[in-house]
């Protein structure tokens, strides 16, 4: 691996690799099969795109979803990697072209379904690929599909161990977030993978807070404040059912919050343009049932909001991991009310396997433990997947905040257990409740349980504190519920002790959540005037990604527009010490964001590059920097002296495999530099003289207000052109 970290700054744009990367490559790069176990955010998908990228012939990734191939695929080309994908979204023509793309080792990396890919006519393509290029990698992404004990359990993955019989002597590779250890067993058995080096990281993501709410009937005054407080910040609100996905999305919209519903009730192009329209930053919240969000990579989600009960613990870990994946602080915020279990209780009463019946209310209790729990939420879901927190307080959960308040609820525990014992332990809680607060029901009547001593007795207490009472005895062990059908609650041991006066009762109070201010993605400390700079760059970035066809964050994400905001680069040594800037940005990006770095610096009497440790990067680095300006001069002067040659925009962009915008922006550099080009083919007529007075009225630090005035009819190429020339006069 010599010189390994200079290829990953110079393809990835960072520095160094991550815990664990650099290990789990080093085994694949000798040949040797592995696992890695790596939470979201911590950087599974560089371990295999990266060894990809260095072992001879072309790597398979076998990945679940469309949506998380396009989003790698686009984060790769903007990287100036050779990857692409084959699946259903693909005219026939273009599957072929891009197969004839593979065949000829023009591709490094290819993206397939495990449907297409196990098919027969696949299988032959991989082995022609394997016969005259060579097969690298087998790379099985969300290899927790396998295991019909996970959460997102895919027939066809259990499938994919015919590939080690098919191509033994190819290193496969199996990596997922999240499985318990019996997932794990069942992903090494069914790959067959051949003496693997396994690699689990830790579960804990330290940068998410995690909370919980009780549902209540203001419970959506809480929500609507959280979503204002956000700026916009991206958000995920989860749904049990579409039609809760739908009524909350219309008072959302109707309360002037930007969101858009997704569940499987709509219509696959409805899905698409939806989940196109958050992840392109269009709007900022979706409220979505658990049919979203797998093949969803998007970074910079602040907050993934559960309005309703999750389905079971890991389920809530998997969905809740999608906030925060760029390692800035999110939030996990779970509303529960326990009602939301019996609607579960209901559904899992239709099952009519016993073994899946009891599977599932196991699911449900892993749930309502949690988000009754006094301790650590963190070290709670921890401990579902086996791992053990350092420590007491993990200092970034609601109940490691706060400071806990008990009170004694000893009387109101006898009257509760006694309840129990008297209606012979054979009811579950909503019943005990109901004979405690005094309720006329005709059930009551019918068995003489108005009767009872305990009749009436609870009245002064409301049904939703007697239901907290209970969980409380129920997760200390204070009482017992039998799982066999219908829950019913037990007495035990130390139920008899609270009966017989022998063991007082204390609960937590309901106190105050803490609030959090936001969900801000400031996890970089930003002066207000680096605030606003930052704010500006974010407004260039969704340009230049709606010019390019990619969502925001493929350009860079926001710890990286936050750095600029704070050092304000103006050097391609500056520039490329930014985290995420690799060479091909480097090179495509440089001159658009110094120069709206230099403009809103002059504008606001901001310095330019402050931090000192680029002062120092600069005299280190001075060969590499002078290197880095030759290579960026000869590649402007390459798309200039094709564009005089004759040849348009279209016919170098692909020539020179660079998109369109960029070669634009070339043309606009050497403008600005002073050369003389005939900008006639990049203009329509009259729309120069137009573009030029719209810029007298709004300026040229951004083009989007510009555009806006000038409409359609009216191109971002346009605008850079006419704003270089403006610029040069």
């Amino acid at each position: 691996m010599q010189d390994v970290e200079q290829q990953l700054k110079q393809y990835f744009g960072y520095d160094t690799f991550l815990p664990g990367q650099r290990e789990v490559i080093e085994q694949v790069l000798s040949g040797r099969d592995a696992f890695a176990l790596m939470p979201t955010g911590a950087g599974k998908s560089l371990i295999y795109q990266f060894s990809g990228l260095l072992l001879p012939g072309i790597t398979i990734v076998i990945s679940p979803l469309i949506a998380l191939m396009q989003d790698q695929v686009d984060r790769l080309q903007a990287n100036g990697i050779a990857a692409t994908f084959i699946n259903s979204s693909l005219s026939s023509g273009e599957r072929q072209q891009r197969e004839r793309a593979i065949r000829e080792g023009r591709v490094k990396l290819v993206y397939v379904a495990p449907e297409r890919l196990l098919t027969q006519t696949f299988l032959s393509f991989l082995d022609e690929i394997q016969e005259y290029v060579g097969l690298a990698l087998l790379a099985i992404d969300e290899a927790h599909c396998v295991s019909e004990w996970g959460h997102d359990f895919r027939p066809e993955y259990r499938q994919l161990g015919r590939l080690r019989v098919r191509y033994p002597h190819v290193p496969a590779m199996a990596l997922t977030a999240t499985a318990t250890e019996r997932v794990r067993d069942d992903i090494l058995a069914q790959l067959r993978l051949n003496d693997p080096y396994i690699h689990v990281a830790s579960f804990n993501r330290p940068n998410l807070y995690y909370e919980v709410r009780q549902k209540h009937q203001g419970s959506y005054r809480e929500l609507l404040q959280l979503l204002r407080e956000q700026n916009d910040s991206p958000i995920i609100i989860y749904c049990q059912s579409r039609k809760s996905v739908d009524t909350l999305t219309d008072d959302l919209c109707r309360d002037g919050i930007r969101a858009l519903p997704y569940h499987a009730g709509l219509s696959a192009e409805e899905r698409t343009q939806n989940q196109d329209s958050f992840i392109h930053d269009n709007v900022s919240v979706l409220v979505a049932t658990i049919a979203f969000g797998m093949g969803i990579a998007k970074p910079d989600v602040r907050a993934v909001i559960h309005y309703d009960m999750p389905k079971s613990l890991e389920g809530y870990y998997q969905e809740s991991g999608r906030a925060g994946r760029d390692s800035q602080p999110a939030q996990c915020i779970l509303f529960f009310q326990y009602g939301d279990r019996v609607k579960f209780e209901f559904i899992v009463a239709q099952k009519e396997d016993a073994t899946e019946q009891l599977k599932a209310r196991q699911q449900i209790q892993h749930v309502v433990n949690y988000s009754e729990g006094i301790g650590c939420r963190r070290r709670a879901l921890l401990a579902y997947f086996g791992e053990t927190l350092e420590g007491e307080n993990c200092g970034n959960c609601d109940n490691c905040i706060r400071p806990m308040i008990f009170e004694d609820r000893t009387i109101d525990a006898q009257k509760f257990l006694s309840c129990v014992s008297r209606t012979n332990q054979r009811f579950g809680m909503k019943y005990i409740i109901d004979i405690l607060r005094g309720a006329n029901t005709q059930k009551i009547r019918q068995l003489g349980h108005d009767q009872l001593t305990t009749y009436g007795i609870g009245k002064d207490v409301s049904a939703e504190e007697w239901g907290r009472l209970c969980r409380a005895l129920l997760q200390q062990g204070l009482l017992s519920e039998s799982q066999d059908g219908y829950p019913v609650l037990k007495l035990n041991r130390l139920s008899m002790e609270i009966l017989r006066r022998q063991r007082e009762v204390e609960v937590a109070a309901p106190i105050e959540r803490p609030k959090q201010d936001s969900l801000s993605p400031q996890a970089i400390s930003l002066l207000p005037e680096e605030q606003g700079l930052f704010q500006h760059l974010r407004e260039l970035r969704k340009q230049i990604a709606d010019e390019n066809g990619v969502p925001p964050y493929v350009i860079f994400p926001d710890k990286s527009l936050q750095l600029m905001a704070r050092q304000r680069p103006q050097n391609e040594t500056q520039f490329a010490a930014i985290p995420g800037v690799g060479s091909r940005k480097l090179e495509a990006f440089y001159y658009p964001f110094t120069y709206a770095i230099r403009d809103y610096c002059e504008n606001h009497n901001m310095g330019l590059g402050l931090d000192v440790s680029f002062s120092e990067a600069t005299q280190k680095a001075q060969g590499e920097s002078t290197s880095r300006r030759k290579s960026s001069q000869s590649t402007h002067h390459e798309t200039l002296d094709l564009y005089n040659q004759g040849m348009s925009v279209e016919e170098i962009a692909r020539t020179r495999n660079l998109s369109q915008s960029t070669i634009i922006r070339h043309l606009a550099t050497m403008i600005e530099n002073g050369e003389v080009i005939d900008i006639t083919p990049l203009l329509q007529p009259g729309h120069r003289e137009d573009i030029a007075n719209v810029f007298q009225q709004v300026g040229m630090d951004a083009l989007k207000p510009a555009k806006e005035l000038l409409g359609d009819n009216y191109s971002y190429e346009e605008l850079h052109i006419v704003r270089a020339m403006l610029r040069n006069s």
